[in-house]
């Protein structure tokens, strides 16, 4: 399952997070991440899923 989450996560970061967390705070961190720059939005992503 983490597999599919990091696939999401690279096409659609805040997706992945909300697999992941639901919604929270991580969440709506990471789509401001991804509206600043996509690339942090992948990052934070991940990590939240690595993490958990």
């Amino acid at each position: 399952m983490d597999l599919i989450r990091v696939l999401f996560s690279v096409l659609l970061p805040p997706l992945g997070v909300f697999l992941q967390v639901g919604i929270g705070g991580a969440f709506w961190i990471n789509i401001i991440l991804t509206l600043l720059g996509y690339i942090p939005g992948i990052i934070h992503a991940v990590w939240i899923i690595a993490k958990r």
